[in-house]
Parts: C-alpha cells; structure tokens; sequence
C-alpha cells in the first residue's frame, strides 16, 4: 500500500513522502492516526497544489514584509515623557508606548512584542529594530523629548 505522510513518522519518513507500507500498518496505523493518507493521484494533486498555494502564500508576506522594512526605514517618530527632578526621563518608554506611538503617528500597526528593544530611560534618538516574519527584519527612529 502506498501512503502520503501528513506528518513526520520517526522511522518512515517525513511529511510529503510517499511510502510503500503493509496495508494494516497504513490503514490501521497511519490513516488512522492521521499520519498519512492513501497515496491516489487525487490526494498527491491536492497535496501539490496546497504545497504551491504554501509557497505563494510565503513569497507574498515576504515581498510585503521588504515593503513595510523600506517604508519604516525613513520614519521618525516622537515620544513625549515627563522629566524628574534632574532632567532625566520619569521612569522609562515601554515597547507598548513606542508601538502605540507608531500607530497614531504614522499608522503602522506592529505589535509590542515584535519590537527588539529595552526599556528607553534616556533622550534624545535612539534606533529600535523590528522582528518581521521571514528572518526579516527593519529599523526606525524614535525621539525622546521632555514636556
């Protein structure tokens, strides 16, 4: 009997390979468990096409997460905070801050916990990076400035 593995099977193979097996270890087994599927042609097109659909579906959120890298590259945001007694920053911008920052001034919603930065406790520029999908990642500028 022929089977597709759905999932990797530790002694068989792979998800993607089709493999040769007894028939009441594929039935019983494999298909049974969902981890594998009779290998007909029908299955292998769709298992193809879902494969190439995949693969789309990849090069898109790529080409749009290069987009939005060379978007942020130039964008400067501002944060306001509170002073201490000695000039310094009362306490401290949180990623959260600098994420909602980036949506209400420029519109860019990215979330907290993409950002790739610690806690900001001084003023002036500082560079934060972002963790985009893909090993993709893009940098912007924020702005410290007292009230």
């Amino acid at each position: 009997m022929k089977v597709l593995l759905i999932k990797d099977v530790k002694g068989l193979g792979k998800a993607g390979e089709v493999k040769d097996v007894k028939d009441g270890y594929g039935n019983n087994f494999l298909i049974g468990k969902g981890y594998a599927k009779a290998a007909t042609d029908a299955v292998l097109r769709q298992w193809e096409a879902a494969k190439r659909n995949e693969a789309q579906i990849k090069e898109y959120e790529i080409s749009q997460n290069e987009k939005l890298k060379d978007e942020l590259a130039g964008v400067k945001i501002t944060i306001k905070t509170k002073l201490g007694a000695n000039g310094s920053p009362f306490g401290s911008i949180t990623k959260d801050e600098i994420a909602k920052a980036l949506k209400e001034q420029k519109g860019y919603e990215i979330d907290k916990k993409s950002l790739e930065c610690d806690n900001i406790k001084a003023l002036g520029e500082h560079e934060i990076s972002i963790k985009l999908t893909h090993q993709i990642h893009a940098k912007f500028k924020i702005e410290v400035v007292g009230e």
